[in-house]
C-alpha cells in the first residue's frame, strides 16, 4: 500500500480522530456545567452556534477586517525584524545597538501605547498595523537571529576553504539553516497576530470594524452570546493560522526530515 494511501486511512482511523471527539464533548458538558452556574459569564452553545449560522455573513465580514489587520501586521513585522536579524549575525555593533532596544520594546506594555499611535496617526488602520507589528516582532527577531548564529562549525570551515564570501554564506548557509527557528517563531506569531489585531481594535479608538471592535460593542450592549460568538471565531482563525503555518513548514523543511530519517 502507498504511503499516501495509508495516510488518508490513518485521518479514517477513530485512534487519530477519537481522543479529539471525546474532548470536544467533555469541553462542551463542561461548558453547559458552568454555564448554568454563571450564566453571566457564559453564554449557552445552542445560543452561540445559533449566532454563528444565522449571521455568517457578519461574522466572516468582521473576521476579515481583523485578518487583513493581523497578516499586514505581521508582515511588516516579519520584514523589518529579519533584516535587523541579519544585521544582528553579521555586524556585532549591530547587535550591541539593536538588542537593548530590543529588549525593551518587548518588556513596553504596547496596549498602554495605542492611545498614543491614534493621536500621531490618525483613526485609520495605521495604529492597529503598528500596534500588531510590534507584538510580532520580538519573537521573529531572537529566533531568526538565533538560527542565523547556529551554523555547524565544520560546514562553515568548508565554505571558508572554497573562500565563500560573507554574502554566499549568508545565502548558502545561514538563511538556509535558520529556516527551523523562523518557522517555530511563525508558529508563535501568526495565531499572536490574531491577538495583536483585536488588542488594537479594543484599544486603539476610531474602530468600526473587526472582530475587536464586535466584542467590544456586544459586551457594552451585554449581549454575551456575540462575545462568545466572536471570541469563537478568533479561536478557529487562530488554529487554521497555525495548520497553515505547520503545513508549509513540513512542505519547505521536508528536506530536514528525509535527512533526520536517514
Amino acid at each position: 500500500m502507498k504511503a499516501s494511501t495509508r495516510k488518508r486511512l490513518h485521518f479514517l482511523s477513530p485512534a487519530w480522530w477519537g481522543p479529539g471527539v471525546v474532548m470536544a464533548v467533555v469541553i462542551g458538558f463542561a461548558w453547559h456545567w458552568a454555564q448554568v452556574r454563571w450564566p453571566y459569564l457564559l453564554a449557552p452553545l445552542s445560543d452561540i452556534f445559533g449566532l454563528l449560522r444565522d449571521e455568517p455573513r457578519f461574522f466572516l465580514t468582521q473576521a476579515w477586517v481583523t485578518l487583513r489587520e493581523a497578516l499586514i501586521g505581521l508582515g511588516i513585522g516579519f520584514v523589518v525584524a529579519f533584516v535587523l536579524a541579519i544585521l544582528i549575525s553579521e555586524l556585532p555593533i549591530a547587535r550591541r545597538a539593536i538588542m537593548p532596544v530590543a529588549v525593551v520594546l518587548n518588556v513596553t506594555p504596547l496596549v498602554a501605547i495605542a492611545p498614543a499611535l491614534v493621536v500621531a496617526f490618525g483613526f485609520g488602520p495605521a495604529p492597529k498595523l503598528i500596534l500588531t507589528s510590534l507584538i510580532c516582532f520580538f519573537p521573529i527577531l531572537i529566533n531568526t537571529a538565533t538560527g542565523l548564529r547556529t551554523v555547524p562549525k565544520q560546514v562553515l570551515q568548508v565554505y571558508e576553504t572554497v573562500n565563500a564570501s560573507r554574502w554566499e554564506v549568508l545565502r548558502y548557509l545561514r538563511i538556509p539553516g535558520s529556516l527551523p527557528y523562523v518557522f517555530a517563531a511563525l508558529q508563535i506569531v501568526f495565531p499572536l497576530s490574531i491577538i495583536g489585531a483585536v488588542v488594537a481594535e479594543l484599544n486603539a479608538a476610531g474602530s468600526n470594524a473587526g472582530l475587536g471592535t464586535t466584542i467590544q460593542v456586544a459586551t457594552s450592549l451585554s449581549r454575551l452570546s456575540t462575545v462568545w460568538a466572536a471570541i469563537f471565531v478568533l479561536a478557529l482563525m487562530g488554529s487554521l493560522l497555525l495548520l497553515f503555518v505547520t503545513i508549509v513548514e513540513r512542505r519547505v523543511l521536508h528536506w530536514q526530515e528525509s535527512r533526520q530519517n536517514t
